[in-house]
């Protein structure tokens, strides 16, 4: 029984130890793995806040480096060209925002396109990835990929709608998404150059007031808060990674 006991405890011992390297040998594959993703954060935030300054064209890869602080090897490891760089913005720029909650419907699409109004105003991120998307031609991108991200959501927002009986009859979900989106993209690019975007949400408020008759049932309309401060929600994180969807 003493053998026994013996042999137990040595074989204890044993596993222990096998745990315990196991354990730092997974550790130690995790650490870089973790410091890849957050220096790749880091660049992808400078880059984006570099591209809404400079634009494309202004933009290096130099002055990228130099505000993400790192390294050119570590720059390289992880994006090959600028234009590669200016991809992963345009289509990673609406990671991390916090969309208003609610019942899905025409209110909640009201709320959401204003919450994205207030994060253009102060989003580095968000403004670097929608500038790009405007810009894509001069580094010989035409990818629709942002824009069409952005027609699902609120299509998918006004099929809830549709579902509450809070549209006309006339509309059509998929072709109101469209002009949704297109008109939401006008309206940022000229609050934009006239006045860096300090009136975008009365602007979407404007655009929801003259759209809405053609869309919602009179009785739906009564019940719709459209004001700059209808939906309060959180600041999207300073951080990347930048949801599932680009911003128009």
């Amino acid at each position: 029984m003493v053998v026994a006991t013996t042999d137990k405890i040595k074989d204890d011992r044993f596993f222990c130890r096998e745990v315990i390297q196991v354990s730092s040998k997974e550790r130690t594959r995790r650490e870089p793995q973790e410091r890849a993703v957050r220096t790749r954060a880091v660049i992808l935030r400078a880059a984006a806040e570099v591209f809404d300054e400079f634009g494309f064209s202004g933009a290096s890869i130099s002055k990228i480096m130099k505000r993400a602080g790192v390294t050119q090897g570590a720059m390289y490891f992880h994006f090959g060209s600028k234009e590669e760089l200016a991809h992963a913005v345009m289509i990673g720029q609406g990671e991390g925002l916090h969309m208003p909650e609610g019942e899905d419907g025409l209110q909640r699409l009201i709320d959401i396109t204003l919450y994205l109004a207030r994060q253009l105003q102060t989003n580095p991120v968000l403004r670097g990835g929608v500038r790009l998307a405007v810009e894509q031609g001069e580094f010989g991108m035409h990818d629709d990929q942002p824009y069409q991200q952005w027609v699902e959501v609120f299509r998918q927002q006004l099929q809830a709608a549709r579902a509450r009986g809070e549209l006309n009859e006339a509309a059509d979900e998929g072709e109101l998404a469209v002009v949704l989106v297109g008109s939401f993209s006008g309206t940022q690019l000229f609050s934009q150059i006239t006045t860096g975007r300090a009136d975008l949400p009365e602007l979407i408020c404007t655009l929801w007031r003259y759209l809405l008759p053609a869309a919602a049932t009179e009785e739906a309309r009564a019940s719709f808060r459209i004001a700059p401060d209808a939906a309060d929600v959180p600041d999207a994180p300073d951080a990347l990674p930048l949801s599932d969807a680009a911003t128009p």
